[in-house]
């Protein structure tokens, strides 16, 4: 475990590089000592700065929701970031890929929460009773600490978990009006499917892995706030982007698509 002046200076240090957008090395090999806590308590320290700004949480997202990309990374369970205000983007947004590291994007399905939820002991049934709606994401991955052979959830977590961006669609759709486990959707870039995939690939219901988030978060004393947009995780693997791309994340169950591009 490390002690909290090492804690501040990563914090420092990734704070500075969402600003300069160069890249830390893996943390895990300067300070092979960081553990789960420091790596959340990290990540706290980082949104922290960003909140000193004048920036504000507008929800989570939650990864690592599939054994295999958690054994990939050595992780035992799900992980989870606070989502930024300014990280949202319009549907349809035209995106420089040199205000990113290293992008890649992934498709997901987001809550957004119409009232106030705190774990622990959050069951499946209040999260449902909790959410307003469901939308369509595309979140665009990116990395302060720059992906390396030998990368762990430790390297990921105090960077915000990789989250760069999130654009959300505008079809809303309530969970009492869609089986959530039987969702199809595909990854499109430049026209072409590139990956396919199904909302029970996602801890077998998205809705699972947002009970695990709240319950998790209460560790922190943390809550789902009302507006709260919860990115429950990807059902396919992240691709990388490059200037010029068009992606579009498309889902059936009247849920429809959302669209970035990259100049």
């Amino acid at each position: 475990m490390l002690n909290d002046t090492t804690r501040e200076a990563i914090a420092g240090q990734i704070f500075s590089c969402f600003k300069t957008r160069e890249q830390l090395p893996l943390l895990t090999k300067s300070h092979p000592e960081l553990d789960m806590e420091d790596a959340y308590r990290i990540q706290e320290k980082v949104v922290s700065k960003f909140i000193a700004e004048g920036r504000k949480v507008k929800g989570y997202k939650i990864g690592l929701t599939s054994k295999a990309m958690q054994d990939m990374i050595g992780a035992t369970e799900p992980d989870y970031s606070s989502v930024l205000d300014d990280m949202f983007v319009d549907e349809g947004a035209e995106l420089s890929r040199d205000s990113l590291a290293t992008p890649m994007v992934e498709i997901e399905i987001a809550f957004v929460m119409k009232k106030r939820l705190q774990g622990p002991f959050v069951n499946a049934a209040e999260v449902i009773q909790a959410t307003d709606f469901i939308l369509p994401s595309i979140e665009v991955v990116d990395f302060r600490v720059a992906p390396a052979p030998g990368i762990n959830v430790r390297d990921t977590i105090p960077d915000l978990a990789a989250v760069g961006k999130v654009a959300l669609g505008g079809n809303p759709v309530r969970l009492d009006a869609i089986d959530v486990r039987d969702i199809n959707a595909e990854l499109l870039i430049n026209g072409e499917v590139r990956e396919s995939g199904h909302s029970s690939a996602v801890l077998g219901n998205p809705v699972t892995a947002v009970v695990w988030l709240v319950n998790k978060l209460s560790e922190f004393g943390v809550a789902f706030e009302p507006g709260d947009v919860i990115f429950s995780g990807s059902c396919v693997r992240a691709l990388p982007v490059q200037a010029g791309d068009s992606v579009t994340a498309r889902f059936d169950k009247g849920l429809g698509d959302v669209n970035l591009t990259f100049k």
